[in-house]
């Protein structure tokens, strides 16, 4: 489970829209906990994506837009790490958009994604944001769905 506040929520969901038709991203930091991890503060980053960062990875993504693909770029990672270190926090999740999509992960999060983080995906549909839904992957390198839970 992940717990987030309505603001939390709504910093994803405003990030999505101003970005839309483009996928937007972001880290999530918080607390990790027995029960669950806990957010503290949303981060919305640039979608690094580009053709470069796909060549990177397959041949057969290099054609993919940030319509459909996203990415953090390495330096940002770092910068949220040392930032969650020193407020002894963890980077816990990252959260993106699906443009007329969704909020269900595709073949590509699954592949990009790491183990013991968060993956909430916000639908977008005609640049509004709908659903919101929470991932994370089991050990089998699955993702399975995850509870979303308000804090105030």
């Amino acid at each position: 489970m992940i717990r987030l506040s309505i603001e939390h929520l709504e910093t994803i969901r405003s990030h999505a829209e101003n970005i839309y038709p483009e996928e937007c991203c972001g880290i999530i930091l918080g607390y990790l906990a027995s029960e669950g991890k806990t957010t503290v503060e949303v981060m919305p980053t640039e979608n690094a994506w580009n053709t470069e960062a796909g060549a990177e990875f397959s041949s057969e993504r290099t054609v993919e837009s940030k319509k459909r693909q996203y990415a953090i770029a390495p330096e940002v990672m770092l910068q949220a790490q040392k930032q969650a270190r020193d407020r002894s926090l963890n980077i816990i999740g990252i959260f993106h958009s699906h443009p007329d999509h969704p909020a269900i992960p595709s073949e590509c999060d699954r592949l990009y994604a790491w183990q013991g983080y968060s993956y909430i995906i916000v639908s977008v549909q005609n640049g509004k944001a709908t659903q919101v839904r929470s991932w994370s992957l089991d050990d089998t390198h699955q993702f399975q769905a995850e509870a979303i839970e308000n804090i105030t």
